[in-house]
């Protein structure tokens, strides 16, 4: 469960509505599946950037239902709670964000929220917007939010249903107690979640404070382990090991803060590891990591679904190094991948059976070892909305079938090694993540290689400046650098991408480094108003997710 900071730094607003419109839908959705069945069991991996939005979030809407009128900072949310009449500039915003979901999943599937796509359709055809009145943008904000509300609440939550129930002309009242349920459902995330953890139905883990690739921190020369030529910055990431610790340190205590406990097990950003990597999750005191099953075809230098028929995939590995040691776990990227991108297109019920002919068919080729295990790793937010009802039809029917079959387990990371402790030991570990196994998508190119290198000219500044602020101003810059070092700015730079989806990054991504300066009483550089990637390719999925291999 990831999302990177969203909030304007200069404004402290939110300039793009996922933290809240995923915990009101995927995330919401995910606990109360794993609680409803019998034998569900998962792990859970939360994000702390993600968290401390969902927990930022809360606080405002509570605020704002407490009386305080301006306490929301998320536009879309303060304009379902408007009292008065949109104005031109918020009409305009409503038309361009209120259709942003899958058209065929969770917009034509509602008669009343198609007939406004329709209408906005005409009008911008016909250049009569202005004659979309009042009642069609409240009624359009408040399908948006229904349209992401969890599946498992359209049925059985009182105010959910009678708004779908009634469709349209909905009213102050009515968009109210539609914001009050969001509220609560932002509220109840951590303590939800807990209690599943308590319960033994899932483990929670984390990933570094805000989703920083450490290999790069450590080394931009680790994205050349698997492409020689890959384009890097001419010099290192300043400070880079006190960097990823200062990130590894602070993810730790923020779970601890956020569900009662230290987390075992951790899931670096994006899968990215390297030896110097797990050396330092290891100091941190975590048992385990993951990663993508190409890293472990690179490390060893073979097709582990080729040799020994495939076993090696299906077990953990130890790294030890420095006298610290590691368990290493390897995403099976085809059955991970039919989940991500080919199910949502598929029957259900012949998805659900495919993937379990899958299994009977890795059971087989792995009879002769003790405990094999398949790790499917996913992403938490993405895939869901472009299956039928959210996934839901699905991942119940697949969690039911799981569990109740006798020669298979759904377990945790971290009880399975306590039955069964790695033994096969890694000789080397090759820097990778779980796309493609490499760091491609993170460096390399023009567009890449160019945000490094602004950060590294803001990360100077910072280690000039910031020593001589004061203890208030330099706990922001250390919160501002932490937010320019993740990893989805570099993610959505390229031509591959979505053109709206990469400006829209591309220009928060250099508003945060603009910030940084601005705590640093220093002078915004020219090269901060330049554009670095324009986008406009046409990504799978939007651009949200990879796949983990070329041929999964």
């Amino acid at each position: 469960m990831h999302q990177p900071f969203y909030r304007e730094a200069d404004t402290g607003r939110y300039h793009l509505p996922w933290v809240y419109l995923h915990a009101m839908k995927d995330y919401t959705d995910m606990a109360e599946i794993i609680a409803r069945i019998p034998g569900a069991r998962a792990t859970i991996n939360f994000v702390p950037s993600l968290t401390a939005q969902i927990e930022d979030y809360a606080e405002h809407v509570q605020a704002f239902l407490a009386g305080d009128k301006e306490a929301l900072n998320d536009p879309l949310l303060r304009l379902l709670a408007c009292e008065r009449t949109y104005t031109p500039s918020e009409r305009t915003f409503l038309l361009s964000a209120c259709f942003r979901l899958n058209h065929e999943r969770n917009l034509h599937r509602y008669p009343a929220y198609s007939r406004l796509w329709q209408l906005a359709e005409y009008a911008k055809q016909h250049d009569a917007v202005d004659y979309l009145g009042q009642s069609f943008f409240s009624d359009l904000v408040t399908w948006y939010h229904l349209g992401w509300l969890a599946e498992t609440l359209r049925q059985h939550d009182f105010t959910a249903r009678r708004l779908f129930e009634k469709g349209v002309g909905f009213t102050r009242q009515e968009r109210f107690d539609l914001l009050v349920l969001i509220g609560k459902l932002l509220q109840d995330i951590p303590a939800r979640h807990r209690a599943l953890h308590q319960q033994g139905k899932i483990e929670l883990t984390t990933t570094p404070y805000a989703h920083p690739i450490i290999p790069l921190l450590l080394d931009f020369n680790a994205a050349r382990e698997t492409i020689p030529d890959a384009m890097v910055p001419q010099e290192p990431y300043p400070g880079g090991r006190l960097r990823a610790v200062e990130h590894i340190q602070l993810a730790r205590e923020s779970h601890a803060r956020m569900f009662g406990h230290v987390p075992n097990g951790v899931w670096p950003a994006e899968g990215a590891v390297s030896e110097d990597t797990l050396v330092l999750l290891a100091e941190a005191g975590f048992a385990w990591c993951a990663t993508g099953e190409a890293v472990l075809h690179h490390s060893l230098q073979c097709n582990v679904r080729e040799v020994d028929g495939g076993t090696k995939l299906y077990q953990p590995w130890c790294l030890t190094r420095d006298g610290k040691r590691i368990t290493c776990f390897f995403r099976d990227d085809r059955l991970s991948d039919l989940i991500g991108f080919e199910y949502s297109r598929w029957d259900t019920q012949d998805a659900i059976n495919h993937f379990m002919h899958e299994l009977a068919r890795i059971r087989e080729q792995t009879r002769q070892m003790e405990a094999p295990i398949v790790s499917i790793i996913m992403d938490g937010e993405n895939a869901w909305e472009h299956y039928h009802e959210n996934a839901l039809p699905f991942l119940t029917g697949l969690y039911q079938r799981i569990a109740e079959h006798d020669d298979y387990e759904l377990t945790t990371f971290s009880d399975y090694l306590r039955q069964h402790p790695a033994q096969a030991q890694l000789p080397r570990l090759v820097a990778g993540s779980w796309v493609y196994g490499n760091l491609a998508t993170w460096i390399g190119d023009p567009a890449k290689t160019r945000a490094w290198e602004l950060l590294i000219d803001a990360k100077k500044a910072y280690d000039a400046k910031a020593g001589a602020l004061d203890a208030e101003r330099r706990a922001m810059a250390e919160e501002q650098l932490r937010i320019c070092e993740g990893s989805d700015w570099c993610w959505w730079f390229g031509d591959y991408n979505p053109g709206d989806v990469v400006r829209d990054f591309d220009r928060l991504y250099r508003q945060h480094l603009r910030k940084l300066y601005t705590l640093l009483d220093e002078p915004i550089p020219a090269s901060l108003e330049q554009a670095i990637s324009e986008g406009g390719g046409q990504a799978e999925g939007g651009g949200t997710m990879r796949r983990g291999g070329a041929g999964a």
